[in-house]
């Protein structure tokens, strides 16, 4: 097993997410944090992108699906971004932070998950 790691931090995003009435009517800014789980072995040796887990398409997609998406929960849309992961990598292993810093009056909430390939 290989515990190589690809990190991206504090990708920014506006999406729809929420339980109250005003929060289903605006976007709100998210931070996520993403923990990759992969193997560098091939990329160590070919210097290649196809080698290596390419984090710009990776965020890119996932600014692209928070976007459109419409949760009520960050815990679903963890779920959700941990699924959009898995389908356009090889992780074995996905940690993900959301945070929603305008949550709280003076403070931000956050929620960490993660899951095996196996677990989805």
């Amino acid at each position: 097993m290989h515990s190589d790691k690809v990190c991206i931090d504090n990708l920014a995003v506006q999406t729809v997410i929420g339980v109250y009435e005003y929060e289903k009517t605006k976007k709100q800014p998210l931070l996520i944090d993403l923990e990759l789980t992969t193997n560098f072995s091939s990329a160590f040796v070919s210097d290649q992108l196809q080698d290596a887990l390419d984090y710009d398409a990776i965020s890119q997609h996932i600014r692209k699906f928070c976007e459109v998406s419409h949760f009520q929960l960050i815990e679903a849309l963890a779920g959700a971004v941990i699924q959009q992961v898995f389908s356009i990598s090889d992780a074995s292993h996905i940690a993900v932070r959301i945070r929603k810093p305008e949550a709280l009056n003076k403070a931000s909430a956050s929620i960490w998950c993660e899951r095996n390939r196996e677990q989805m």
